[in-house]
């Protein structure tokens, strides 16, 4: 089960899980963005409507749809990115609630429906690694959901609890930049990387399927940068 499957990170996700057998659900609070997704995923997918940021919300999607293997959150809005001096904190509180409180009412609520052997894996970044000028609340926000991620394992044991940090990512989280301004970012970016280029959704996808296969690691953030955090 994917929340925030419909776009980014998770579709591509979402795509790759169908592509080697899994039957997906998907779920967002975007309708349009739903129905969208939906198009895009075998006919045996699943797609739900629901604020991620409203508990009983949240609480009532995992009970409508019972027990599941695998977790994957990767729900979140385009960036907000801001000099400490024009922070608008209801816009920070907002990003929060849905990146930080939304994970955990997830966890919370789908523990119990989760298979043996499952996983919740929770996305996070390298800001709070390596944060630019402006990132204050991504770092911060980044920084939250690793601790998180390592609480949740302990809490949740022996249910595996990871999260995917991810660097600098081609993804609608760019969307409120200038699509000749994001190019360029991406550009200037990449050139920067060891690997020569920023990263695409199908990238980050492969780590959330490793992480759902393997059996063993738990409270960990693996981090799919392109080599960031070493540069």
């Amino acid at each position: 089960m994917l929340l925030g499957g419909t776009s980014g990170f998770g579709l591509a996700t979402a795509k790759a899980a169908a592509e080697e057998g899994a039957e997906v659900i998907v779920a967002s609070s975007n309708k349009a963005r739903v129905e969208g997704a939906m198009a895009q995923l075998p006919a045996n997918a699943q797609g739900y409507a629901a604020n991620l940021t409203n508990e009983s919300e949240v609480q009532q999607l995992f009970e409508t749809i019972g027990s599941f293997d695998h977790l994957v959150f990767t729900a979140g809005e385009t960036l907000q990115l801001s000099e400490l001096g024009h922070i608008d904190f209801e816009v920070a509180k907002a990003a929060f609630n849905l990146r930080f409180w939304g994970a955990l009412m997830a966890a919370k609520h789908a523990a119990k429906y989760i298979n043996k052997g499952g996983s919740i894996t929770i996305t996070t970044g390298i800001a709070g690694l390596r944060p630019w000028k402006g990132w204050s609340v991504a770092a911060g926000i980044t920084g939250a959901v690793e601790s998180l991620t390592r609480a949740l394992a302990v809490d949740l044991a022996p249910i595996r609890v990871n999260a995917v940090c991810a660097g600098v990512v081609n993804t609608n989280l760019w969307g409120n930049m200038p699509e000749a301004d994001r190019l360029a970012m991406f550009a200037q970016v990449g050139a920067q990387l060891p690997v020569g280029r920023v990263g695409e959704a199908e990238d980050l996808a492969l780590t959330y399927l490793y992480i759902m296969k393997q059996p063993f690691g738990t409270g960990q953030a693996i981090i799919v940068d392109g080599g960031a955090v070493i540069v």
